[in-house]
């Protein structure tokens, strides 16, 4: 018996270019993607930044290093405690710097509060994203503000800090700063359980999010791929435990992992994440060395370092576990006051990479998700 013979006309589909941003609201910022579509099905998507590029390594190296700090502020400008401490690091392992004992822990507090920030404001984001609009971000704006005032007191500044220094912070902590700072931490908690009552079960959150956005662990690995993203993917790395800086091996806490790679796991991971950075923030506090310099050196907010740094010649690559991933600062002195050489190795331009990889058969609307579950600021991208 022969084959029917198909008699239905055939229609010819032809492929839409679709141009998102670069002043689309859920690019995070002045960022455009070209999609390639056939129907609603991404076959191709090209990210395009640029926009945003304000040569700030090139300004660096005609800067001393402490006048690079205001500038580290305004790469992921919700985590500048972080982008301090990135450079800090890297300026001490330049100049063989010590660092004191009470500068250290205030620096981790610093550090823990910051992801807090960035992963509460990040989820918030991701709703919207969705099209919750208002009651999920605005719940994470309103913790985000409480944190933001305890920078504020400590540093004088809610979001552009240039707080920390090489040697430890610019200035001790205030008077009642740390028990502002215990009533905050004892009462997240009672947050993140709103927040995943919320969230974490929603059928509507569950349907966008469990298998969209893949990212396989292999993929995740070869791009460089760091953070909770990486996390995400089942990847046991996290720089706090691995290069063990600061005093993050005095302290107790585990690296939550996912075990899919999708939208649902990011967003799963930064909520335990907080989970894990309020145990920090307990045992730091905790052991907070008390504020006599005078009695004791373990007391001083600042250990002994210059004002003005003629590191000698030579190179160093300094980074921490930030909280959207690997930020890392490469400096090359020539014994001068100002860097030779100043690379940033943002985690927000390097996770995007795999952007393209993440959407290929996914439906348009996954775009916009897929992309908040990134976490990216374009300051950072684009620098």
């Amino acid at each position: 018996m022969s084959p029917e013979i198909d008699t239905r006309p055939q229609v010819e589909t032809q492929t839409l270019e679709v141009n998102l941003g670069p002043q689309h609201p859920s690019t995070h910022g002045v960022f455009r993607m070209v999609a390639t579509l056939d129907g609603e099905t991404v076959i191709r998507l090209k990210p395009v930044m640029g926009y945003m590029h304000r040569n700030h390594e090139k300004i660096a190296e005609g800067l001393t290093y402490i006048g690079c700090f205001p500038y580290t502020d305004r790469l992921d400008y919700f985590c500048a405690m972080t982008n301090n401490l990135a450079l800090a690091v890297a300026i001490e392992r330049l100049a063989g710097i010590q660092v004191s004992e009470r500068g250290e822990y205030i620096r981790v507090i610093m550090a823990e509060l910051t992801r807090l920030v960035n992963h509460t404001a990040v989820t918030g984001f991701l709703l919207n994203d969705m099209g919750a609009f208002g009651t999920p971000l605005l719940y994470a704006f309103r913790e985000r503000e409480k944190i933001l005032d305890l920078f504020e007191a400590a540093s004088g500044s809610r979001m552009m800090c240039n707080y920390v220094r090489p040697g430890g912070v610019r200035e001790d902590l205030p008077a009642g700063w740390v028990e502002r700072a215990w009533e905050i931490v004892r009462a997240y908690p009672k947050f993140l359980d709103e927040f995943e009552t919320l969230l974490t079960k929603n059928d509507i959150i569950l349907q966008r999010t469990q298998q969209v956005g893949k990212l396989p662990q292999p993929l995740a690995v070869s791009a460089g791929i760091t953070g909770p993203m990486l996390r995400a993917s089942g990847v046991n790395y996290d720089i706090r435990k691995v290069d063990g800086y600061s005093v993050y091996p005095r302290v107790q806490f585990k690296v939550p992992l996912g075990t899919v790679g999708d939208v649902y796991d990011r967003y799963l991971i930064r909520i335990l994440e907080m989970r894990e950075s309020l145990k920090i923030l307990e045992q730091a506090l905790q052991a907070l060395p008390t504020t006599s310099p005078s009695i004791s050196p373990k007391g001083a907010a600042m250990g002994k370092a210059p004002r003005t740094f003629r590191p000698p010649k030579g190179h160093a690559y300094g980074r921490i576990e930030a909280p959207k991933g690997e930020l890392g600062f490469f400096l090359v002195s020539d014994g001068s006051p100002q860097p030779y050489r100043y690379r940033i190795r943002p985690p927000s331009f390097i996770n995007l990479t795999v952007l393209e990889d993440m959407c290929l058969g996914q439906k348009v609307a996954d775009v916009i998700v897929i992309l908040g579950s990134i976490d990216i600021v374009l300051c950072e991208v684009d620098r």
